[in-house]
């Protein structure tokens, strides 16, 4: 299930009923004595519910495939203990997360397992409406991607000037990604958030949050050329 950007505030109504009524609730974390961020929300929303951590490894690789067969195997045996599970994500389970790749690995196990997904508001939706942008409107497009290596994803859509692009992930390479979008004209109206509804969120122009160093967690926002936002 999603659990929102950050603030426990975002966090639906029926994500809560789910925690409340899972008999075992799973939180992704880079280390098994590491309280993720998807746990973080969770303990804010539902102090009452217990969470168990999956470690997962972000770089691609054998370690990778380690860690995500381990945590099927576990989601697996709890499973087979009859207990209902559930498994907690940022923003939405279906927009770059660790989920489908769990969910299809415990299907490999248990292929009769049926999974449902609760969604979660997204990082560039809570951006948006933080800092007053319009995403789309009329005709326009929105394009999706992430900058995990480097600004290279936006060649295929920075020059659409009816698109509006949305940049993941790109905390390491914002300079990088700011000076793009700078060679577009695309800059001025761009946006960036960092953290966002978590402990030393910034939300920004994208110009000014380039100018220094920047987590992991970094969304920017590019709303279409030549529209001006009411």
């Amino acid at each position: 299930m999603g659990v929102g950007p950050g603030d426990a505030e975002l966090v639906t109504l029926q994500a809560v009923r789910v925690l409340r009524r899972a008999d075992r609730v799973f939180a992704p974390a880079t280390a098994l004595d590491a309280v993720g961020r998807a746990e973080s929300i969770v303990r804010q929303v539902c102090p009452e519910v217990a969470v168990e951590r999956l470690a997962f490894e972000m770089t691609a690789g054998e370690a990778r495939h380690a860690a995500l067969a381990a945590a099927a195997d576990r989601v697996a045996a709890c499973l087979d203990a009859g207990e209902d599970v559930a498994f907690v994500t940022l923003g939405d389970p279906n927009v770059y997360s660790t989920f489908p790749a769990l969910a299809a690995a415990v299907r490999e196990r248990r292929p009769g397992t049926e999974v449902h997904t609760v969604p979660g508001i997204t990082a560039f939706q809570a951006l948006a409406a933080r800092s007053g942008t319009v995403l789309l409107a009329g005709t326009e497009r929105l394009s999706l991607v992430t900058a995990l290596d480097g600004p290279a994803s936006l060649d295929a859509v920075v020059d659409d000037p009816e698109a509006a692009v949305v940049v993941y992930k790109g905390g390491r390479h914002l300079p990088a990604v700011a000076k793009r979008l700078a060679e577009a004209g695309r800059l001025g109206g761009a946006v960036a958030g960092e953290l966002l509804g978590l402990p030393g969120e910034r939300v920004a122009p994208a110009a000014d949050l380039a100018a220094g160093p920047a987590s992991y967690l970094v969304t920017v926002i590019v709303p279409p050329a030549g529209r001006t936002d009411p």
